[in-house]
Order: C-alpha cells, then sequence, then structure tokens
C-alpha cells in the first residue's frame, strides 16, 4: 500500500486515519473545513500529506473531538531506497 505523508529519517507521517475517520462519520473535507475554520489551503495540504502546523492538528481533534492517534500515523519507510515509496506493514 502507498501512502502520502511527511517523510524524516525514514519515518513518514500519514493523514488516512483522518480521512478514514471522514468517511466513517459521513463528512467530506468541505465539512471538516467548515467545523474547524481552518483555510482551504492547511486542508489542501493535508491531503497532499504536506506538512501543517500542530494548531491544525489540535483544532481537528478538538472539532471531531478525538485523539491525535486518530487522524495521524507514523509509519516507518523501507531502507531499500528502490523501494522508497513503500511502508513496512
Amino acid at each position: 500500500m502507498e501512502y502520502q505523508g511527511v517523510t524524516i529519517m525514514g519515518i513518514s507521517l500519514s493523514y488516512n486515519r483522518l480521512w478514514k475517520l471522514l468517511i466513517d462519520r459521513g463528512m467530506t473535507k468541505q465539512d471538516l473545513r467548515k467545523m474547524t475554520g481552518l483555510s482551504s489551503a492547511s486542508i489542501a495540504k493535508l491531503g497532499k500529506g504536506q506538512n501543517v502546523n500542530t494548531d491544525v492538528l489540535i483544532r481537528i481533534c478538538t472539532a471531531l473531538d478525538c485523539d491525535l492517534h486518530d487522524i495521524v500515523e507514523t509509519v516507518r519507510l523501507e531502507a531499500d531506497s528502490s523501494k522508497k515509496n513503500e511502508f513496512i506493514k
């Protein structure tokens, strides 16, 4: 499985848990933006797996009444550079 996320020293942050949570609750990214007051740019960054401020994550957790581990996960990348976008399960 391929993840988009922020990668630092072989560890990547993935927001896939956030998207699954939204699906489970029947919500869209637009619903999340309205609930949190986040900019569309911040939502777009999350969608692309880019860095966001921790304040963004806290606002999401507050709005969705969840913890950080409910919306973000860390995933270790394999060391083989030929598989640099694959993750260890």
